[in-house]
Formats: structure tokens, sequence, C-alpha cells
């Protein structure tokens, strides 16, 4: 299933959060060989993952985690603008109904929909809180994936040639990708949105008028 947890509440699913991190560092770190910091428990974190950013979360039938992605509102401090600036000429991205994705991770034992069931979760987000877009950096080997998925983003600038090259993208909501996502996860809309409704209510005891601020 998915959930979808604010960092606060990721010590109420102690199994799930651990397996997330620890699978972030075995794909970035070793499998990927960026420069992130990975701690004394085997977890790959960074200042984002301390201001309460909303993750979402495929998890898997035994309770860990299958993939995930991390979502932070561009009214606070986003990566893209801290730190990849130059790929949009010093453009600063910030509104209320953009959000960042980073950290889009998959487990190495993950099941076949736990890429499709990452879209559909930000689909449901963009959805319930109304935003209009995802802004992310992506290399590659990502793009692969999002093409595979039909997701290609608006490409907003780029830098680097060949495994090296680094790009900024815009994720428009459409809701026409509803339906071909919801079948490769094999569940209806009706139980998307549920999972949805029931973190929101019941995992965070919060809701998505909630603002930003007042967490972070």
């Amino acid at each position: 299933m998915l959930r979808y947890l604010y960092g606060n509440d990721l010590k109420n699913f102690p199994l799930l959060s651990d397996t997330m991190f620890r699978d972030r560092a075995e794909q970035f770190s070793r499998r990927l060989n960026w420069d992130v910091t990975v701690n004394d428990q085997g977890h790959e974190r960074d200042e984002y993952d301390d201001i309460n950013p909303l993750y979402v979360i495929w998890e898997q039938a035994d309770g860990r985690h299958g993939g995930s992605m991390r979502l932070l509102p561009t009214v606070g401090a986003t990566m893209v603008n801290d730190h990849f600036s130059h790929l949009t000429d010093g453009v600063h991205i910030e509104s209320p109904l953009i959000w960042e994705c980073t950290r889009f991770c998959l487990s190495p034992g993950a099941d076949r929909r736990a890429s499709a069931a990452l879209a559909l979760g930000a689909g449901e987000v963009m959805d319930a809180f109304k935003l209009e877009h995802f802004v992310g950096v992506f290399d590659p080997r990502m793009e692969r994936i999002y093409r595979l998925m039909g997701l290609e983003p608006d490409v907003i600038g780029t830098a680097g040639e060949g495994r090296e090259r680094i790009g900024v993208g815009l994720w428009s909501m459409d809701k026409s990708a509803f339906e071909p996502t919801l079948k490769r996860v094999g569940v209806s809309r009706e139980t998307s949105k549920g999972w949805l409704r029931y973190s929101l209510t019941s995992g965070n005891r919060v809701t998505p008028s909630t603002k930003y601020a007042e967490t972070a």
C-alpha cells in the first residue's frame, strides 16, 4: 500500500522508516556513487529530511520499504533553489502551487508495481493539495524511468553530458494519467484515494490544508 507520512511521523513506523533510509543509502551512495552522507545507522539522510517533508512510501506486505520519494513545498527550503539554481538561470522557483520532489528511491527487493505506485502517489498529492506542478532534478537514469512511465517532465535547464548530465524539470497535473497508472498498480481510484485519506486523517493526524510552516 501507499503511505503518506510527514517526517515527524516516521517514528511511528520504525521498520518502514529504517528500511527506507537504508535503501536510500544503497541506491544513492553505493549504487550511484552520489556524494551523500550515510550515518552510523546506515541511513542516507540530509538537511531536508530534518524539515518535516512529506514522504510518499510504497510499503511492502512485510512492512518494509519498497519505494519512496520526498516532497517539499517550494515556499520553504528546497534542493533546486539551494543547490541547482545554475540549471534555472538563477530563477528562484517558489509558489504554493509547486512542490519539489526528490530522493526517488526503489528498494532492491521492490515488486514491479513500486514505480507506478509512486507515480500514482504523486498524482494523488497533486489532486488533494491542488498543486499545479512538481519540480525536480533528474539524471539520465531517471529520464529512462520517467519515459517508461509516460511521465516525462518539461525540461527547464540542463548541464553536463552523458552520464554526468543533470536537468531540472516540471511535471504538470494530468488527470488522464490516473487510469493507466491505476492499472499498473492494480487498484481502483477509490482504493488509491483511500490510502491518502487514511494517512492524512489517521497516520499523520493532519489535513491537506495544514500549513508547512506549522510543522517545519
